[in-house]
């Protein structure tokens, strides 16, 4: 006999092993019932389709609050470091465990840096200009890792990145100044070819004209 102090769950249990018709309507009579509405499968789409992943860890996500002057937390999930295949710009995404809802979203750019939290080696600041909210804020995040060994991998792979991005801009600059100093060679050489021509112009009008280019003889002379 089942006693107050027993749980609701097991106390209904035994009435059910008690009750013979219980087993009965747990039978199976062989009948088949098709499903009222027919569910068909939807691809989804992540936006991270053109990406490659390199780097992908389980981590929990803070945002500093400026108002209240407090850290609040974005949620737990994977942080991961995105790849485009085809432009070679890195983003940092990360995703809520269970709702899949995006807490951060943004470049990992040249002049982004991770810095350790307050003496804490599982954990680390920085600052960049989010769009996890559908438009761009400048957030303060911290994150803390399970380990001190995912915390400085995650800092070296943000660190390598943003110096291969600080690389691809100086070889870019440096395309776009050689670029500009052979136009300027090649327009001037333009100019010097033309000049020639030029000069001819007014040479060759008159001999059209039947005019010559020598002086006319004054009275005197004549």
């Amino acid at each position: 006999m089942a006693t107050e102090t027993e749980p609701t769950v097991l106390r209904r249990e035994e009435e059910e092993d008690d009750n013979p018709r219980s087993a009965a309507d747990d039978e199976d009579t062989g009948a088949q019932i098709a499903p009222i509405v027919q569910l068909q499968e939807v691809a989804v789409t992540t936006g991270e389709e053109n990406e490659d992943v390199l780097l992908e860890l389980k981590s929990k996500l803070y945002r500093f609050d400026k108002d209240g002057n407090q850290w609040k937390e974005r949620g737990v999930g994977i942080v991961k470091l995105l790849k485009h295949k085809e432009t070679g710009k890195v983003r940092l995404v990360m995703r809520q465990n269970k709702t899949l809802k995006i807490c951060a979203n943004h470049l990992v750019l040249s002049t982004m840096t991770v810095q350790e939290h307050q003496g804490n080696d599982k954990s680390c600041v920085w600052h960049a200009a989010d769009f996890s909210d559908g438009e761009l804020k400048d957030e303060t995040f911290a994150i803390r890792f399970a380990s001190v060994e995912n915390c400085k991998t995650f800092k070296d792979m943000i660190a390598e990145i943003a110096k291969a991005q600080a690389t691809d801009n100086e070889e870019s600059e440096e395309g776009k100044t050689a670029a500009s100093l052979i136009e300027k060679l090649s327009v001037g050489a333009n100019n010097e070819e033309e000049k020639p021509e030029s000069e001819a112009g007014p040479s060759s009008s008159a001999e059209n004209n039947g005019e010559s280019e020598e002086p006319v003889a004054s009275s005197a002379e004549k």
